[in-house]
């Protein structure tokens, strides 16, 4: 009896420790019930690399990963999908514009060096190129396809136009000379973005500013071959030119392009071409009424549960109530702790993990009933019920639990939540089934007042109960 006591107390100290963890930690949800964006990226090869092999999917999704830690989005999830895709689900984040800009843009930066006698040309054209993109602003507003695809041809010659007014330096002074890029703002509402080279790229910045220092010409940073800006450099400058490696992108920034450029530039250039093949939103609102439906769901299928246990197993019924819903407590507090993101399937997982909570605890009862009817004593039939329960208890769990790592392994983003929540469900349901259960049913036939046979086995034959009572 000293040791059922002292399971009681763990229990009991369990059951107040899984209180504190559910109000204190609240668990994130997913991106089925929080919203979001959800983008699926097409790696694809090029002349060089012409069948996408693993190592390249993974470098793509290294940089895509290393983007998103930059934009700041808390519980990511970023997986490769079969041989050429990766799908990103981004929670909380409803724009997915943005995050497609930012995932999907290969930033390459090069900064080149203007050519001589090209001032003019170069004026003129950015001139041009200003109004050709303050009337794309206000074409995106009408239904003119006609009109904004040429607008669109008219901005791709403009730009090719620009390009020709540059050369690269021997070597090229290109992104992964980078060690570091962030926005910082200037007067006004405007952005600028700082960047900071590595000792290599510090030394061929200060021989390109050199050359360029006093001429008039300007130093082209051109991003995905798109001149940002042109800045000129100073004749005090020509002696060494620009040292200490550090460098500003000047183009009259929002804070939110500077930043997602500052993103780009820091995660890297991506490997291989890619193109975002699905995009996808979902609305907070419909996570919301998911959650509702859910938690419907699950309290009334546990009330159903409740009431059988009850009716049908009577005493044992109620205490498998109470261990049902000491495992509810359990098993919520380890989603807390160990930081699962909760989804719609992850709830099927755990609701499903209830029902199999309930079949340990099924077995144990029957076996318990088998035993009372062959004339055993209360306490012999509890405990040979327990004994005789255990093995098809354990084989149930351990084929789900295979089953459960199957799914994670071999399965892809909702499917690896519900196999999560279902194996950690599984777990706890047999600590409870054999520890929680047990302990109260055997504190309950310490009670004299509850060792009435039909609280255990109703319609028992009468023989039986003179057995069971020595």
């Amino acid at each position: 009896m000293q040791r059922q006591r002292s399971l009681l107390a763990l229990i009991v100290v369990l059951i107040i420790a899984a209180i504190a963890v559910i109000l204190t930690i609240p668990i994130p949800l997913g991106l089925d019930l929080r919203g979001g964006s959800q983008l699926t990226i097409q790696v694809k090869p090029t002349a060089e690399i012409k069948q996408i092999t693993e190592k390249e999917l993974e470098g793509v999704k290294k940089v895509v990963e290393g983007r998103i830690n930059g934009l700041g989005v808390s519980e990511p999830v970023i997986q490769t999908v079969g041989a050429d895709k990766i799908l990103v689900q981004l929670p909380g984040v409803n724009d997915p514009e943005q995050a497609e800009r930012v995932l999907g843009g290969t930033a390459q930066l090069e900064f080149r060096k203007q050519k001589s006698g090209t001032e003019t040309q170069l004026f003129a054209f950015q001139a041009s190129r200003a109004e050709l993109k303050a009337k794309q602003q206000e074409l995106r507003t009408s239904n003119d396809s006609a009109a904004i695809a040429k607008n669109q041809e008219e901005l791709q010659k403009n730009n090719q136009a620009i390009v020709e007014l540059f050369e690269s330096t021997n070597p090229p002074l290109i992104g992964k000379y980078l060690e570091n890029a962030y926005g910082e703002p200037t007067q006004g509402n405007n952005w600028n973005v700082a960047i900071r080279f590595n000792s290599q790229g510090g030394q061929l910045f200060a021989e390109l500013t050199k050359s360029l220092a006093g001429t008039g010409r300007g130093i082209g940073i051109f991003l995905d071959n798109e001149l940002i800006s042109s800045p000129s450099v100073g004749p005090e400058f020509a002696a060494a030119g620009i040292t200490g490696g550090a460098a500003v992108i000047t183009g009259r920034f929002t804070a939110q392009q500077a930043n997602d450029l500052g993103v780009q530039l820091r995660g890297g250039a991506l490997p291989v071409p890619v193109e975002i093949a699905e995009r996808r939103t979902v609305g907070a609102t419909l996570g919301k009424d998911s959650i509702q439906s859910s938690i419907y769901a699950g309290i009334g299928g546990l009330a159903l549960v409740l009431i059988f246990m009850v009716v049908y197993y009577r005493l044992p019924g109620l205490i498998a109530d109470v261990a049902l819903i000491i495992y509810s407590l359990l098993t919520w507090a380890c989603f807390a702790l160990l930081g699962v993101t909760l989804t719609l399937p992850g709830i099927a997982g755990f609701i499903l993990s209830i029902g199999m909570a309930v079949d340990a605890n099924v077995l144990i009862f029957e076996r318990t009933r088998e035993e009372l009817r062959a004339g055993k004593s209360l306490y012999r039939s509890v405990e040979s019920g327990f004994y005789r329960a255990f093995s098809s208890i354990l084989d149930s769990n351990v084929t789900t639990w295979i089953a459960c790592a199957a799914l994670f392994w071999l399965g892809s983003g909702l499917v690896k939540g519900f196999a999560l929540t279902l194996a950690l469900g599984v777990a706890v349901s047999m600590f409870t089934a054999i520890t929680c259960s047990r302990t109260l049913l055997f504190v309950a036939i310490s009670i004299s007042s509850l060792r009435k046979t039909e609280l255990y086995c109703p319609n028992l034959p009468v023989a039986n109960k003179a057995e069971v009572a020595q």
